[in-house]
């Protein structure tokens, strides 16, 4: 079968054409795309936090989401559907998880534009501890430097001459490990979970990340060969 090149790498006219029809109301078309791709949503669901949300009440709030992200799919737009759709599941379940263990007192259905504070305080908070996480598997030494340059623990951040005092290093010497701390944490490795929070998970963020790291690790050895 020939790629439809409008509808991006891959992307076949026969699906093109189903996605059409699902949108103008054809039944059947549209359970064939819910089925082909419900992977996709139990793929989202393994990979979120689901708190006190039931592991079923989770797909079900993803399938909606498929659901709605198959009826606004245009393939005209040149990417991947499992691209588009990706982050409408993701979205789903978190306005879930955020009304069964916050909201439960809301009327449902919850629409994700009510309570837009507690919404936002619950996804502020999910990147915190996401962040926290991350920078605690840095050595114990580049924890403190980040923590205490972003006051990260709820104390005010701390100026380089300031951190690199509390270590007995220079200045210059705490605004490098700063960096060395930076790198890692960017590394996609590290920041997959934070990435996805963030939406900032796509192949340029990735290479960004890689082509960062490699001029640090060249800069480094730069600095020991002079040494």
């Amino acid at each position: 079968m020939v790629a439809n090149k409008k509808g991006g790498p891959g992307f076949r006219a026969a699906e093109a054409t189903q996605f059409a029809q699902a949108q103008a109301g054809c039944g059947e078309s549209l359970n064939q795309l819910m089925m082909r791709h419900d992977g996709l949503v139990q793929a989202v669901v393994r990979q979120q936090v689901l708190g006190e949300l039931p592991f079923e009440e989770a797909l079900q709030a993803g399938r909606i989401a498929l659901w709605r992200a198959i009826l606004g799919f245009d393939p005209e737009r040149g990417f991947a559907f499992s691209t588009y759709a990706w982050r409408t599941i993701r979205h789903g379940i978190w306005r879930a998880v955020k009304v069964h263990g916050h909201l439960d007192s809301a009327p449902a259905p919850m629409d994700s534009l009510e309570a837009p504070d507690a919404v936002a305080g619950l996804e502020q908070e999910a990147i915190q501890q996401a962040l926290l996480a991350m920078v605690a598997r840095l050595s114990p030494r580049l924890a403190y430097v980040v923590i205490a340059r972003y006051g990260l623990h709820g104390h005010a951040p701390l100026l380089y001459r300031q951190i690199g005092a509390t270590l007995g290093l220079t200045k210059q010497r705490a605004h490098q490990l700063h960096t060395e701390a930076l790198v890692l944490l960017r590394h996609p490795a590290t920041s997959y979970q934070l990435r996805t929070l963030l939406d900032r998970h796509t192949l340029a963020d990735y290479e960004g990340a890689y082509e960062e790291a490699r001029r640090w690790l060249h800069q480094r050895g730069g600095r020991r060969a002079q040494a």
